[in-house]
Order: C-alpha cells, then structure tokens, then sequence
C-alpha cells in the first residue's frame, strides 16, 4: 500500500503567502498589540453592556395565529378580560379561607393598584363553578384559591423588581399563615435568576483534564480554554447590546455560552494542535503559527461557516422567537472563529518554543513519535520527521478497509436502535409541573392541580366575536353557541357563555381533564377551534377564536411542526453545498448529509427516551415525562448539524489532502484517520463535557438541549467518524472525489487546508 506524501513545497509556497498565513505569523509576531487589543475590546464590550445592555424575555407573540387574533379581539372589546393572565394561589390547610376575607380583599385590592395590572379577581366573591368538576377560583374545602390576575404585558417581562410590589400586596395574607404561590408567567418572573458558572466550571476542569491526558503538555491545555472563555464573554458583551435592540428569549445568554465554549475550545485545539505538530518538525513559532492559520485554520473558517448558516437557517421558520436563538449562538460562533484566527496565533507566539515545556507525560500533537520505526516512507523534509509510521489509529483504519460492509452495519445498528425512540415524539410545552419543588409556580401548579384538577393551571378562553352578526340575531347565536358547547371531549368543564359589556363579544372558559402540555389538551384546543365553534357559529357572520397562553403554545406548536421540514431541508441542502464545494466531491458532500442527519436521529431519540419517558429523568432533576419541547428540535437540528459539519470539514480535509498526493483512496482515509483521530477524539470529549455541564441547570429546555447536544456529538465523533466515515470513504473508493464538469465549473472554489494554489 503506498503511503500518503505531503503536497509539493509550491503548496506550502503558497499557504505561506497567504492572507491567512499572513495574519496568522503577523498576531504571532506581534503578540503583544494583539492581546492587549483583544483584553480592550473585552472590557469595553462589558463596560457597554453594562451601560447599555438590554434585558432577554420572553415576551413574544405570533402575529397572525388565531389566540393572538382572539387576545386582540379581546383587548379591544374587553381590555379587563384580555391581556396576559396568572394565577396567585392562596392556600391554608388549617382553616377555611373565608375566615381570611378581610385580608383577602386587601390583597386584591393592592394588586389592582400595581402598575400593568389590568384587573384582580377576589375569589371569595366571584362565583365558583357548578354543575361538574370543581375549577375554582374557591376549593369545595374553601381551604385553596387563587386570586386570577390580569396584565397588560406578559409578567415575565417585568422585571425581578416588579416582584418586590406583589411580595408586598400579598403580605397581609401570609401574615394571617396562608400560603401564597405564583403561578404562570408571573411564577416565571419569581423563578430563581439562571446561574452557568458551574456547568461552565464543571465543563472547563473536563476539558483539562481531557487535554492533558491527550497531549501531555499544560500550557497547551490551558491555551485553547483561556482564548475561549476570552472569545466567550466578548460575544456575551455583542449579544447584551443587540438585546438593547431587540428582544431576545431569557435562555440566549445560556445557549450562546454553551455553543461559544464548545466550539471556542475546539477550533482553538485545531490550531494548537497543528502548530505543535509544526514545532516537533523543526519549524519556527512565528513560521507554525502562520502555517496552522493557513491550514486548519481554513478549516475553522469554513467550519465556522458552516455552523453560521445552519443557525441562520432557523429564520426560515418564519418565527423571530426561534430564529433570534439561532442568531443569539451565531453571535459567540463567529467572536470564537475570530480569536481562532488572531488571538489563538498571537498566544502561541507569547509560548513561542515554551508550549510544551510544563508537562506531565511526553508531549503529543498529532501523533506520537515512534523513534524505532523511523519516518514515513517517502515522507520528505520536515514533514517527515518524527512522523508514526503505523500507529494504533492506522492499524485500525486498515482493519475497517478489510471489512468495510461489517462497520457499515454496526454503526447503521446502533444508530438506529438510537434513533427508534424518535418514532414516537410527543412535541409539546413543558408545564411548571415539571419544574423543582423549590420554585413557587411549581407549587403553585401542585396546589392548583390539587383542589381543582391539572386543567386548571391551562385554562382556555373562548372567543365569539359577533360584531358583524344583527342585533335582532344574536340571541339564537349565543343559545347555539352553548348547546355546541355541551359534552366537548376532553373538556371538564366550559363555563356559560358571558357578552362583553358592548355586546360584540361572548366569552366562556374551557377546562381541560388533563394538564396544560398533555396531548389530550392538544387535542382539544385544536378541536375546539377547528370544529365546535366553528360549527357553533355556522350560518352567521360570527369569527371564533381560542387564546390564552395554553392555546397560543399550541398554535406555537402547529407552527414549528409544519415548518421544521422545511429547515431541516435548507439547513441540509446549504451544508450539501458547502461541502461540494471545498471538496469536490458529490458523493462525499451525500454522505455527509446523510450521516449526519442520522446521528442526529440518534440522539433525539435518547432525549425522547430520557424526558418523554422518564428514562433517567428524574435523575436529571425533572419530575415526571415531559413532551419535548416544541423548538428544541428545530434547534438541535441546525446546531447539531453545523457542529457535526466541523468534525467532518477536519477529517475530510486530511483526507482529501492525501488524496490529492498519492491518489490513493485507502491509504488517504488510513493516514487522515490516524492524523485526527486523536485530536478529534478530543475535541469532542470537551464539547461533550461542555454541553453535558449544563444537564445540572434548573432550566428543562437547557437541560434537553444540553443532553441531545451532548450526545449527538459523542455519537458522531465515535460511531460516525470511526465506523461509518471510513466504511463508507473505503467503499466509494476513488468514486467519493468525482463530480460532473458541469457542476464542477459553476461550483465556487473553497479550500478547506490551503493547497488551492498549489493546485493552480
């Protein structure tokens, strides 16, 4: 078997003339200037976020979804029965709360008079529900309550500071020994302010260790960690002032954290990694530093990329909620692909010759020096040197050669016994039931569940604007209307229909038997409005509509599930192109997409098992089976599959770069794999541990995307690039390299390692 020769000394001619080799020797060179440039930017950034920085919430409507048209219905009709509601339940298991009326109209009284409060309801004088199961607002026992509050604007947007008024509203009634809760989105408010520093902590001491046990040297380890925490808090300082701008969900700051470090530290690793294995073969620092910028430093650029576009992809939802999250980690991906590219160069040149002088075992790059077997046969210059000639790595590419169809299946098996929970998703919202105990709107919905059934804590508001319907008309309508609203299944009760105070409007308030995120609510939201009002109102000029924010997370849900195809065709197809593009290759840029979108079915597959059923779930911190959030695998998707294209990008680099000196197929995936696999196996070690840390976060959607993260780079940095990448290259043979003249011609020219001008 021939064995893979560096590209002629005119390629390396021309990286070192390159833009990218350029700056990357003139940071190196000029170390100094460049950090000190970069620790400025890093404090203005905070200085301005500070000063002017915006707030994240998640106050976000969808225009044109019939709640919102319902909610606005409602606002213009009947402002004091529209707007936002929570729920502030009162509870006290030693006596009846009529005892507490004095203090019970105080309390409301007092929440009337809070600013963006639009009405309080005292449930001690509004009338309870009859004639079925019991929905408050007064127990049977008269022992719980709940106060149904009205806002102007979602209560979770206010401000941890809006709390201190309803903490003193309330006062009186804990005063008297009552136990008083915040349930919805004003519970949200009071939930304890999200914390990272430990996932981030736990995520950087994994990373430390991975990198000593795999490279040996401790300046090495610490250098891609500190030049992304740098990278990290810049794109943090970026995003606070874009929040100034525009609204961004409270979980951004979290998400682009998470992505940030994961790809910081790796792209990092990449460069430091190459520039070693320069240094090991002769080179000089500032000659390394330019020459691991013009090499896999490319391949941090198109990695980078690559991961923008798929995050820039979630826009096509056509929802500003989903695609600012993808903007909110485009923000930290493109701070880390900027300090790959100057801070990193300007840190290995402060090193200089010293990266591996503190050290715990002998220091490795690529791949370890294997002194008794000598150079690569055929390997020239400094190139050469030092270089394994069949290491462990090889060895084990040479095995999979020998049997390509068997790893084929193997890694095709255990993906799929994966991705076979995934037939079963259950897509949904994530109700406060599943929250810690510790929080007050989990107690709140454990309370309200308790006295008055888990459809309580997600009731809907039936909307009949009649304003087009005759006066002389719309008596029979509201007796129709209420007979269609007899035996609804899935409803526990519908209360009767009441007109607004103009007349225009007739509201009620379904119940559900079930709570808020069970797929028995679903399904009666969506039966509700496509069938029984519609048909309650049939024959009249009357518009029905259900809103409310149960039936808004519904209308959210149909959204998501009718354009995630969508993304995940975009998101595929560019990534498709990209790499067609820097490789010219059309089965090669097939196999991508295709394996990746299968280790992505992989590890929703372990989130569906783990949240939907409870596999392990507890452990995790959360309280029962939960449906999978509605954006979380749109979001996995475009993250997952941008980070998957990075690891691809780095081996198929190599790949294609042996291939282009020996034209050799087996020997290119033999030599790439044993150059990488170490290197990759690592990076991906720390971006799991990265993304694994903020399991432990209180935030369910955090921990969801945190677990799939993890897993589908563990899987894709083990069952795809070890198994299925080389099964696959060795089987295609030199058939992976070809594309059509057509194609080829009308194809821009990417280079992914810098040898396009060698080429040329």
């Amino acid at each position: 078997m021939s064995h893979p020769q560096p590209a002629h000394d005119s390629g390396t001619d021309a990286r070192r003339t390159g833009t990218l080799h350029a700056t990357g020797a003139w940071c190196a060179r000029h170390f100094v200037t460049v950090i000190v440039l970069w620790l400025a930017a890093l404090a203005a950034l905070q200085g301005l976020q500070h000063a002017y920085g915006g707030d994240y919430s998640d106050n976000f409507a969808i225009p044109g979804t019939q709640s919102q048209d319902g909610l606005d219905v409602l606002e213009a009709h009947a402002p004091s029965a529209g707007g936002y509601g929570s729920q502030v339940v009162v509870h006290d298991a030693d006596k009846q709360l009529s005892e507490l009326s004095s203090q019970m109209s105080t309390v409301v009284g007092s929440l009337q008079k809070l600013p963006d409060v639009l009405s309080a309801q005292n449930p001690l004088t509004a009338p309870s529900s009859t004639g079925g199961p019991d929905v408050g607002p007064l127990s049977a026992d008269g022992k719980t309550a709940y106060i149904t509050v009205r806002f102007s604007e979602q209560p979770s947007t206010l401000g941890s500071g809006y709390l201190d008024g309803v903490d003193s509203a309330v006062r009186p009634l804990r005063s008297a020994g009552a136990e008083v809760e915040y349930g919805g989105s004003l519970g949200e408010l009071a939930r304890p302010e999200a914390n990272d520093r430990v996932s981030e902590a736990i995520g950087f001491a994994v990373a430390v260790l991975v990198l000593l046990i795999g490279f040996g040297s401790l300046l090495a380890a610490l250098l891609p960690l500190i030049t992304a925490l740098i990278c990290v808090v810049c794109g943090l300082g970026l995003l606070g002032l874009l929040a100034a701008a525009t609204t961004f969900a409270t979980v951004s700051p979290t998400l682009a954290t998470m992505i940030g470090l994961g790809v910081g530290i790796d792209y990092a690793l990449f460069l430091v990694t190459r520039h070693r294995q320069n240094l090991m073969d002769g080179g000089d620092p500032v000659a390394a530093a330019g020459d691991a910028t013009a090499t896999s430093g490319r391949a941090v650029l198109l990695s980078g990329c690559t991961v923008i576009i798929a995050l820039c992809g979630l826009w096509v939802s056509g929802i500003g909620f989903i695609g600012k999250l993808g903007l909110a980690a485009a923000v930290t991906v493109v701070t880390a692909v900027l300090g790959a590219l100057t801070l990193v160069p300007a840190m290995l040149g402060l090193t200089g010759r010293y990266i591996d002088r503190i050290h715990v075992r002998k220091p490795i790059a690529e791949v370890e020096t294997d002194a008794e077997a000598g150079p690569e046969p055929g390997a020239e210059g400094a190139a050469g040197r030092g270089r394994a000639t069949h290491g462990t790595w090889h060895r084990y590419a040479q095995r999979v050669e020998r049997r390509p169809w068997w790893f084929l299946a193997g890694g095709v098996v255990v993906l799929a016994v994966l991705a076979f929970p995934l037939f079963f998703i259950q897509l949904g919202h994530i109700g406060d039931g599943a929250d810690p105990e510790s929080f007050t709107d989990r107690r709140a919905y454990d309370l309200m569940s308790s006295a008055f059934g888990p459809g309580s804590n997600g009731p809907l508001t039936l909307v009949i604007d009649q304003s087009e319907v005759p006066q002389s008309d719309r008596s029979a309508l509201q007796s129709q209307a209420q007979q269609s609203l007899t035996d609804v299944p899935d409803a526990a009760v519908i209360t009767p229909l009441a007109a607004t105070s103009d007349g225009d409007v007739l509201t009620a308030t379904a119940y559900s038997v079930a709570a808020p995120q069970d797929e028995r609510t679903t399904s009666l939201v969506n039966h509700l409005t496509d069938d029984v009002l519609p048909d309650a109102v049939s024959g009249t000029a009357a518009n029905t509509y259900v809103t409310g924010t149960t039936a808004a997370q519904v209308d959210f849900l149909d959204i998501v599930s009718r354009r995630l195809p969508l993304i995940i065709a975009v998101v595929v197809g560019l990534a498709f192109l990209v790499i067609l593009a820097v490789f010219r290759g059309l089965l090669v840029a097939v196999k991508a997409a295709v394996l990746n979108v299968l280790s992505i079915a992989a590890s929703y597959g372990v989130v569906v098992a783990v949240f939907q059923w409870g596999w392990g779930g507890p452990a995790l911190g959360v309280s029962g089976d939960v449906p999978i959030e509605s954006y979380v695998p749109m979001m996995m998707f475009a993250i997952v599959f941008g980070l998957s294209m990075d690891y691809e990008i780095f081996l198929l680099s190599r790949i294609h770069e042996a291939w282009l000196a020996t034209k050799d197929p087996k020997a290119s995936v033999a030599h790439a794999l044993e150059i990488t696999a170490r290197v990759i196996t690592c990076a991906a070690l720390i971006m799991v541990s990265v993304f694994a840390a903020f399991i432990i976060s209180d935030n369910i959607v955090v921990k969801m995307l945190g677990l799939g993260l993890a897993v589908s780079v563990l899987v894709d940095a083990t069952v795809v690039r070890l198994l299925l990448v080389p099964a696959v290259m060795t089987l295609l043979g030199r058939a992976a390299w070809w594309t059509p003249r057509w194609l080829d011609r009308i194809l821009p020219h990417l280079d992914a390692e810098g040898d396009a001008k060698a080429r040329g």
